[in-house]
């Protein structure tokens, strides 16, 4: 590729772990809380993945705040976990949105935070996923310390899916972060240019020549 070719992007490989059973322990748990709290809602929820994503779907209002104002407490943790542990980086968007609008985009993205520190592996790259989706509407202060803590996870973690998730919104350049994070900068783009994984030597490249 010259340096005049258009940039392309590859394509987040699936998880190598994809926790299917979890995920879809989440989705009966939404299912629940929406046949309790909401049943006027509450419609064709068949026995497929399609079809239990659809009826979530309409029962929350994706996307319609007026749908999402009066959503009660259990509502919070079950939309968070089924944003982590949904291993699509497209469909998890159903359950993030819902959950930054009916409790805001500060307590949403805390959250996620947190399970990038504290959770395990599958739920950091869950996590990193579900970060986009959350930072529509950014919080200034907590994208500083998510940029930070996602800079470290990179270097110091080595799982394939957290490493894949964490990059495309990671930040490559030493003057976003503080001085003492520099040299992790570097050595971030070190891991990326020389790791087996074609994803992360594609996208590390691709990051470091446009900026983005």
């Amino acid at each position: 590729m010259s340096s005049d070719d258009p940039p392309y992007l590859m394509a987040l490989p699936d998880p190598v772990g994809a926790g299917k059973q979890k995920f879809q322990l989440c989705m009966s748990e939404l299912l629940q809380l929406v046949r309790v709290h909401l049943p006027g809602r509450m419609a064709g929820a068949g026995p497929s993945e399609r079809e239990q994503r659809i009826a979530l779907r309409k029962a929350l209002g994706y996307l319609d705040s007026d749908y999402l104002i009066d959503l009660p407490e259990p509502f919070f943790g079950a939309l968070l976990r089924a944003a982590v542990y949904d291993p699509d980086p497209s469909f998890n968007r159903q359950f993030v949105e819902p959950l930054r609008v009916a409790f805001g985009a500060r307590r949403t993205q805390e959250a996620l935070l947190e399970v990038l520190r504290t959770g395990t592996n599958q739920e950091r790259a869950g996590a990193a996923r579900a970060w986009y989706w959350a930072t529509l509407e950014m919080v200034e202060d907590i994208q500083v310390r998510w940029d930070q803590a996602a800079l470290r996870e990179f270097v110091v973690n080595e799982d394939i899916d957290v490493r894949r998730c964490l990059l495309p919104q990671l930040p490559l350049h030493p003057s976003h972060y503080p001085g003492e994070l520099h040299p992790l900068v570097a050595e971030a783009v070190h891991i990326g240019r020389t790791h087996p994984d074609e994803y992360l030597r594609h996208r590390v490249e691709l990051q470091v020549r446009t900026g983005i």
